[in-house]
């Protein structure tokens, strides 16, 4: 009794074979995996595309009423403070990393290891290295496919009229969803959730595991990383006078005051209980001058590019070491 491979048809006149037919986009063991995960691809790409015809039409409405206001000539006020199409937009979009890591990710290796499935599989005509490559594959085109899409709609939505939004170019919402960042950024973390789905080999664990990475990385490490991509730049003006225009948007690091020969002090360092006093240790130490530090809106460009191309490095890291421990343990 002859058996059937994953690349073999079964010859039945009339019936094209489940796992490879030429009338079929994919075949063999690409067909297999998209097959095995079609419930997450399809929710994945759904969820895309709400996402990217939602943002389609806030930006058409945000076109509207700031054309009938007159803007950019006349102020609009704030039509994107308490949006709620904008607030849930953007919630989805910041889920779509934990979703992807979570659900994507981590049970990619850990389910089929756990199941039975890798070994069943590669006892086919199926080596291990082009079963972790398909799986690889249809994770990381399908993180990079929402990635792209989402980030490009919404980048189109925000940068001509950034002024509108509550939030700013540094802030998470923004930056991370702007840009090459949110591509990068999913791709990063489902390479995560597959490597500690390979580690812990188990599908609840794995998920547990990738969701509490995700969230620490998100939520806490990522914060203090993206501050620290740009380079902060020093600028001095008279004390007790307006901060040029140009700054409103700049990222304010830190904040000094300055004497006369360049010498800084904290900003509290005169902060006396009275007048008499202030303006004493002001003439103390010679104090004309207020010093910030500051991050400008043009490095922001940069500072995404280096962002994602250090997502894009630790990816391949993760990608490197899952299929050297996979390749090397015992399925």
């Amino acid at each position: 009794m002859s058996s059937t491979t994953l690349t073999e048809k079964p010859g039945m006149p009339g019936k094209p074979s489940e796992l490879g037919s030429g009338r079929r986009l994919l075949r063999g063991l690409p067909w297999l995996v998209v097959r095995q995960h079609r419930v997450a691809l399809a929710c994945v790409l759904g969820l895309t595309a709400l996402t990217a015809l939602w943002i389609l039409w806030e930006r058409h409405e945000l076109v509207q009423l700031s054309d009938a206001k007159g803007w950019p000539e006349k102020d609009p006020g704030r039509p994107m403070e308490n949006n709620r199409g904008y607030e849930y937009i953007t919630s989805i979009i910041n889920g779509l990393p934990l979703i992807l890591a979570v659900f994507v990710g981590a049970p990619l290796i850990a389910g089929d290891q756990e199941n039975g499935t890798a070994q069943l599989v590669t006892t086919q005509s199926v080596t291990r290295r082009q079963w972790l490559i398909a799986k690889l594959g249809l994770a990381y085109g399908l993180a990079l496919v929402s990635g792209l899409v989402v980030s490009a709609l919404f980048t189109w939505w925000w940068k001509p009229h950034r002024s509108l939004f509550p939030s700013a170019w540094i802030d998470g919402v923004t930056f991370d969803n702007t840009g090459p960042v949110l591509p990068a950024f999913l791709l990063f973390l489902t390479a995560a959730g597959v490597t500690i789905g390979a580690l812990v080999r188990r599908m609840l664990p794995a998920m547990v595991g990738t969701f509490l990475f995700t969230s620490v990385t998100t939520v806490f490490v990522w914060d203090e990383i993206r501050v620290r991509l740009g380079s902060p730049q020093m600028f001095t003006y008279p004390k007790d006078t307006e901060l040029p225009a140009r700054f409103h948007d700049a990222y304010e690091v830190d904040r000094w005051v300055g004497s006369a020969d360049g010498t800084l002090y904290n900003w509290g360092r005169c902060a006396e209980a009275t007048e008499k006093a202030q303006n004493a240790c002001i003439k103390e130490h010679g104090i004309v001058n207020d010093v910030i530090e500051y991050i400008g809106y043009d490095q922001m460009a940069g500072m995404q590019w280096l962002a994602a191309g250090i997502l894009l490095a630790g990816t391949a890291l993760l990608t490197a070491f899952t299929l050297w421990w996979t390749s090397r343990r015992p399925l």
